[in-house]
């Protein structure tokens, strides 16, 4: 019999477009589609719910398509042919959502976010590795799931997980273990801290942003909160809430690079000092989230083009106000949608069922740890945060 032909792997731009060869698109066609249903579904039912409870914003249709997307996945099932598009927004619609999201800000609005957020950052990442590295030990479960279970609160969720997981060995169960845990807390976090926050920071959008981009585990989750904030509590302030959440995160994102080959050089050498081996090394370059760079690339294009403006012309030698205004709006207004569309791909990525093997001990490490995290952020941004001003 002739051997079958392994799969083409994408090439450097497929990948960084689709995740997937060029002929395998339209496999991800049904699960976008099933995800801008929810999003549709969502905005109806939304208006729907805060009509009959009179109040205009109490429902944000971002919660209800998350919702909506755990309700389908959990309840229903998702069939597999749906797989690659809800990974798909998973990953890539995030992604291009948040790139989108740079066209609202300006590159002196990003820095000054960042500045203000590394210190808050730092402190938000040495609780999580310090107080889950604590426990780890003090409840005698494994160095490497405690490892990856520091990586992925204080850090970057699921992503900081499978990076971090090859450096340390971890096993594919362990993976699992640590990459559940983060996803229970993770969840819960989006939809209880944008309420949180408001009554802790009296409706301060910008301590908002910062607490929820330092505390809440994943990118997707973090983006999902401050539109939830947004939505819900109609601040009309800019930076709003979710500006400022985005650009922390992806600063906390960063630190990626740095921790988990510094984790993996402690963990070699814990490993060492008990006579065993363990630990590769890791190419840190692997580890930047480069998407970060086309958000910065869309601030630096906003900053141009308002530049232009303030100094009597076109904006980028093309457009007067009104049109440029139009322009960035529009693109900020179809990175909410794309986003949209991202959150119903978490609740449909999210089977709840794969929770209960998790075991009560790692649970409690996930608890102290999100915790940890959440109550070290608070009181950095409250420190902090109100030097933050625009």
């Amino acid at each position: 019999m002739p051997v079958k032909a392994a799969p083409r792997k994408p090439s450097l731009w497929e990948d960084v477009l689709l995740g997937v060869p060029l002929e395998r698109a339209p496999s991800l066609v049904p699960g976008v589609l099933l995800a801008v249903a929810l999003v549709g579904a969502a905005i109806v039912l939304t208006d729907l719910v805060n009509r009959l409870l009179g109040y205009q914003s109490l429902v944000s249709y971002i919660m209800m398509a998350i919702v909506l997307g755990l309700a389908v996945r959990n309840l229903a099932g998702v069939p597999g042919v749906f797989r690659p598009g809800i990974a798909f927004c998973l990953k890539k619609l995030l992604r291009l959502g948040i790139i989108m999201m740079g066209i609202r800000l300006s590159v002196l609005d990003a820095a000054r976010i960042g500045v203000w957020g590394i210190p808050i950052v730092v402190v938000a990442i040495a609780t999580g590795l310090l107080v889950t590295t604590y426990f780890t030990r003090l409840l005698r479960l494994p160095d490497r799931l405690g490892t990856l279970i520091a990586v992925g609160t204080g850090i970057c969720g699921a992503s900081a997980i499978v990076a971090a997981a090859p450096t340390i060995e971890a096993r594919d169960e362990e993976v699992a273990y640590a990459v559940a845990n983060i996803t229970i807390f993770g969840i819960a976090a989006m939809f209880f801290y944008p309420y949180i926050a408001y009554y802790l920071f009296g409706g301060n959008a910008v301590m908002a942003g910062l607490f929820q981009g330092t505390s809440i585990h994943e990118t997707a989750q973090v983006t999902g909160a401050g539109l939830i904030y947004d939505q819900t509590f109609n601040t009309g302030l800019k930076p709003s809430a979710v500006d400022v959440a985005v650009v922390t995160k992806l600063l906390r994102n960063i630190f990626m690079a740095l921790v988990i080959p510094l984790m993996a050089v402690v963990y070699a050498r814990r490993m060492s000092s008990q006579g065993k081996t363990g630990g590769k090394a890791v190419r840190v370059w692997t580890l930047f989230p480069y998407f970060i760079l086309g958000f910065l690339a869309m601030a630096a294009v906003r900053s141009l083009g308002d530049a232009g403006l303030e100094g009597g012309m076109p904006a980028l030698a093309f457009w007067d106000a009104p049109s440029w205004k139009g322009i960035t709006s529009s693109v900020a207004l179809w990175a909410g949608y794309v986003l949209a569309a991202a959150m119903a791909g978490v609740g449909l990525g999210t089977g709840l069922g794969s929770l209960r093997g998790m075991g009560i001990r790692p649970f409690y490490i996930g608890l102290l740890s999100a915790g940890a995290v959440g109550l070290a952020s608070i009181a950095a941004v409250l420190f902090l945060g109100r030097y933050v001003a625009f």
